[in-house]
């Protein structure tokens, strides 16, 4: 979710959904094409991360115990 709030708090998005007088150059294109990767980063990133903080931290382990 707070992925998804970040992309359309930002200046190009609300720029991109008409955040003009009476909606000059809205472009919802914009939207559909970029709101689908933002979901699915929002949701795969975290678990990367988590993923790799996790790697890290058992292999730092296994060098400090062979050490």
């Amino acid at each position: 979710m707070g992925a998804v709030w970040l992309w359309g708090a930002s200046d190009r998005t609300q720029r991109h959904l008409g955040n003009k007088f009476e909606n000059n150059g809205q472009d919802l294109g914009a939207a559909l094409v970029e709101l689908p990767l933002v979901v699915v980063a929002g949701m795969v990133l975290p678990g990367l991360l988590w993923g790799l903080g996790a790697w890290l931290l058992t292999r730092r382990g296994r060098s400090q115990a062979h050490g």
